[in-house]
């Protein structure tokens, strides 16, 4: 069992944390991680484009003009795609644009780009995460002496105070341990855990 390193606010030592080697000595797999960037990207898509076809479009089924004598090409009506304002050929409809992913491939991805990060010296473990006010300032004095303002906090009970004082502070953004992905991870310079949230996901990682 690797042990890390606890803080507090003023970087002063709060104790020790076991986490287990096996998430942190995972190797790096780049092809399962780019898998789970797709996964989640994906699914954040709406995928309510839309276009409508001849039968959806207004405008009249009566024929143009009749068939012969005229001169001019045969038409049967103006909902035809070559007419202006007529139907779309082949345009996109309202769908899913979701790739699934198998789940012991998405907790390899996860164990993967977690462990790059403890390689690379990009994640601090905090003994707690609570604020004595909400105000912005106050917390982002905390995180300029902790040399982190490019960062993922990773919280098992995330307060008022701490979501009110983050949220003004761009490139900062405070998640719950079950909602930590991939995605999220490679989008910070640094993470930042609470001991308790560290514990919740090394657990959630070897289930």
């Amino acid at each position: 069992m690797a042990k890390l390193t606890v803080l507090n606010f003023d970087k002063t030592t709060a104790g020790e944390v076991e986490f287990n080697d096996q998430v942190m000595e995972t190797p790096y797999h780049p092809h399962l991680i780019q898998e789970a960037v797709v996964h989640y990207l994906t699914g954040k898509r709406q995928g309510t484009h839309a276009t409508k076809t001849r039968s959806e479009v207004s405008g009249s089924t009566r024929k143009p003009w009749k068939q012969k004598g005229t001169g001019r090409a045969r038409a049967g009506s103006t909902k035809s795609p070559i007419w202006k304002q007529g139907g779309i050929v082949f345009g996109p409809h309202p769908r899913s644009h979701s790739k699934s992913i198998n789940k012991k491939v998405r907790k390899k991805a996860l164990q993967s780009a977690l462990a790059e990060k403890f390689r690379n010296d990009q994640v601090l473990v905090l003994d707690h995460m609570s604020l004595e006010t909400h105000k912005t300032k106050a917390f982002y004095t905390i995180l300029s002496e902790l040399k982190c303002l490019h960062v993922l906090i990773v919280v098992d009970e995330a307060s008022d105070n701490l979501e009110r004082a983050a949220r003004n502070i761009p490139k900062v953004e405070v998640v719950n341990y079950r909602a930590l992905n991939v995605y999220r991870l490679l989008q910070y310079e640094k993470v930042i855990f609470v001991k308790d949230a560290l514990t919740a996901i090394e657990q959630r990682l070897l289930s």
